[in-house]
C-alpha cells in the first residue's frame, strides 16, 4: 500500500468545512502513487479518509469517502452512482433526459453523467476519478440498463489534469441525434457534438416555467437550438427566437417542425444589435426570454460581463409591454447571485421601467447546489413583470 497524502492545517479545515478539493499549496507530502485513490492524513497523523490525488493538477485532492476503512473499489463506485440516480427519481414521469451525476454535488468529485433516452453520456473530469473508468462505466450500464455510454472527454478542464481532450465510446453504441421529450415537447440532443454532453439539461424547469407563463408575442434570446422557443409557443400567440449562430438555428428549425409549431420565426441576429433595433421601432413584446451564454468566464472577465447583462436585460425591459414577463438567467459562476439582483436592479432602473420580482430560481434536483462547495451552483434565474 502507498503512503498517504499529508495536508497542511488549511487543507484540512477546507476539508471539515464541507469543501471537497485540496490545492497543490496545501499537499505537505504528496503520495508517491499514480492518479486514482489515496489515503489522506494531517499533519497531526490523524486519518481524513479517501480521495482521488491528481500530480498535475492545482486541485490535488478530492475527497471522496471520511472513512479511513472505506475501499474505493467497484462496490464503492456502484454504491454512490446508485445513490445519486435514485435521487432523480421523480423526473422520469416527465422527461426522458437529465443529469444523473453532477460531480461534488453528488459526492462524486468531477464526474458528469447524464441521461438522453437509452443512452448516458459521462465527462471524467480529473486524473484521479480516469483511473477508475471501468468501474464506473459498469456501474452506470448496470444501473441504468444503457444501450451505450459515450465519454465527452473533450473539456478543456481535462488538460490541466494531464489528460487528452477526445470524445470516446466506453460501451455499446450512441447515436448521433437522440430525441428528448421534455415535459410534452420534442427536441433533438446532440450527444457527439452538441453543448456540454448534447444539451442543456440544466434549463429544463426554467423552460418549463417559461412556456406556462407565456403570452401574447413572446422573444427567445440567445435561442440556440430553440428549446426556450418550443416551451413558449405552446402558449404564446407567435415567438421570434434569435440566435447569432446559423447552425444553431438550423437545428431549432428541426425541432420546430418536430413538433408541429407553426408559430415560431427563426432570425439569425446578434442578440445586443437585435435588441436595440426593436426597440428603436417600437416594438412590444408580452414575453421574453433571456438565456446568455457564460459571458464571466473567469473573474478577469466579470466586470465587462456584468456590463453585458446589464445592458442585454435592460433593453428587454423596455421591450416589456405593461403587465409583460421576462425571464432572464446567468449561467456564470463568478457571477453570484447577490451580483445577479444587483445587475437588475441596475438594470430596471435605467430602463425607467417599475419590474416586479415574481420568482428567483436556481438550479434542478438534478444539479443539486451544496451551499459549502460554491462551484457546484452557477446557475441562476429570475422572472419579472413590468408593472407600467
Amino acid at each position: 500500500m502507498h503512503p498517504p497524502a499529508v495536508i497542511s492545517a488549511r487543507g484540512a479545515r477546507r476539508w471539515h468545512g464541507g469543501h471537497p478539493w485540496v490545492f497543490r499549496s496545501d499537499v505537505v507530502q504528496p503520495p508517491d502513487s499514480p492518479p486514482g485513490a489515496v489515503a489522506v492524513r494531517d499533519q497531526q497523523g490523524r486519518s481524513l479518509g479517501w480521495a482521488l490525488w491528481s500530480p498535475a493538477s492545482e486541485i490535488s485532492l478530492r475527497l471522496l469517502d471520511r472513512d479511513p476503512d472505506a475501499l474505493i473499489g467497484e462496490g464503492w463506485w456502484h454504491a454512490r452512482i446508485a445513490h445519486a440516480i435514485a435521487r432523480r427519481e421523480p423526473l422520469a414521469a416527465h422527461a426522458n433526459a437529465y443529469r444523473l451525476v453532477h460531480g461534488e454535488g453528488d459526492g462524486l468529485p468531477s464526474l458528469v453523467a447524464d441521461r438522453f433516452d437509452r443512452w448516458v453520456v459521462v465527462q471524467l473530469l480529473s486524473a484521479g476519478l480516469e483511473a477508475f473508468r471501468d468501474e464506473i462505466t459498469e456501474s452506470i450500464r448496470s444501473l441504468t440498463g444503457a444501450e451505450g455510454v459515450l465519454a465527452r472527454n473533450d473539456a478543456s478542464v481535462r488538460a490541466r489534469e494531464g489528460l487528452a481532450r477526445l470524445v470516446e465510446p466506453l460501451w455499446g453504441d450512441v447515436p448521433q441525434e437522440i430525441e428528448v421529450r421534455e415535459h410534452g415537447v420534442r427536441y433533438l440532443a446532440a450527444p457527439h457534438t452538441g453543448q456540454k454532453t448534447g444539451a442543456f439539461l440544466d434549463q429544463r424547469e426554467n423552460r418549463v416555467l417559461a412556456g406556462s407563463i407565456a403570452k401574447g408575442s413572446a422573444l427567445d434570446v440567445f435561442s440556440y437550438h430553440g428549446s426556450f422557443a418550443l416551451h413558449l409557443a405552446r402558449n404564446a400567440a407567435d415567438v421570434t427566437a434569435v440566435d447569432s449562430s446559423a447552425e444553431a438555428l438550423e437545428r431549432a428549425s428541426e425541432n420546430v417542425a418536430l413538433n408541429g409549431f407553426k408559430n415560431v420565426s427563426l432570425v439569425q441576429a446578434d442578440a445586443f444589435e437585435f435588441l436595440r433595433e426593436r426597440e428603436k421601432a417600437g416594438a412590444r413584446y408580452g414575453t421574453i426570454v433571456l438565456d446568455p451564454p457564460a459571458f464571466a468566464k473567469n473573474k478577469a472577465s466579470l466586470e465587462g460581463a456584468m456590463r453585458g447583462y446589464r445592458d442585454v436585460n435592460l433593453h428587454a425591459m423596455r421591450l416589456l409591454e405593461t403587465g409583460g414577463l421576462l425571464f432572464t438567467a446567468s449561467c456564470s459562476y463568478h457571477v453570484s447571485k447577490a451580483l445577479f439582483l444587483e445587475m437588475l436592479q441596475e438594470a430596471a432602473a435605467a430602463a425607467g421601467r417599475r419590474m416586479i420580482l415574481r420568482r428567483i430560481t436556481t438550479q434542478p434536483l438534478d444539479h443539486p447546489e451544496v451551499i459549502t462547495i460554491p462551484e457546484t451552483g452557477y446557475l441562476k434565474g429570475a422572472l419579472l413583470e413590468a408593472a407600467d
